[in-house]
């Protein structure tokens, strides 16, 4: 199975709760690890979540053309697809799955055009998103103001996806984002 699923949104639309509720309810997925150099949550962890390396590694890895792609999505904060991670997925006779930002999610759709398949969530409204992203507590004022407004940029590219889905009832949007899923893996 050579599928890639690339689910994508703004900073706190909901797309890592997504893609988790669609990876407990289809065993066909497997979920590809990003990298980062950012530092790594609480509630993380490395090799599951992220593959967290320091500058050094990730620049080295970024020489040795060892991303499908990567991008300095925040001021000195790098995000990358390692090509080991699609290849072990589909070794597996899985369909990888991938929580990435916009930018990313534009590229991988660039590299493997057919084969990858775009969904883009869309926070029920700009104020609930702000809202989100003030609750989770992550960032200080000045990195939110950042969140918030790339946020609103990555909102003006929604077009560029194959599926558009607004995040105003979970259920909801998981139950159409599975559906289009099984209807390309059988297809």
């Amino acid at each position: 199975m050579s599928t890639i699923i690339v689910i994508t949104a703004p900073s706190g639309a909901g797309k890592t709760t997504i893609v988790r509720k669609l990876l407990a309810e289809m065993p066909e997925l497997s979920f590809s690890v990003s990298a980062t150099n950012r530092m790594k949550r609480h509630y993380e962890t490395s090799g599951t979540d992220y593959y967290f390396l320091s500058n050094e590694a990730f620049e080295k890895k970024i020489v040795e053309g060892d991303f499908i792609e990567w991008e300095e999505v925040y001021p000195g904060q790098y995000y990358g697809t390692l090509k080991s991670e699609v290849e072990r997925i589909w070794s597996e006779g899985k369909a990888a799955i991938f929580d990435i930002d916009v930018e990313g999610a534009k590229e991988i759709k660039r590299i493997y055009q057919e084969k990858a398949f775009t969904v883009f969530i869309m926070p029920p409204s700009r104020e609930i998103l702000t809202e989100r992203l003030k609750k989770r507590k992550t960032e200080n004022e000045e990195e939110l103001a950042i969140r918030i407004e790339k946020a609103s940029q990555e909102m003006d590219e929604m077009e560029s996806f194959d599926l558009i889905v607004v995040n105003d009832d979970l259920d909801k949007a998981v139950q159409e984002i599975k559906e289009e899923i099984e209807h390309r893996l059988v297809h």
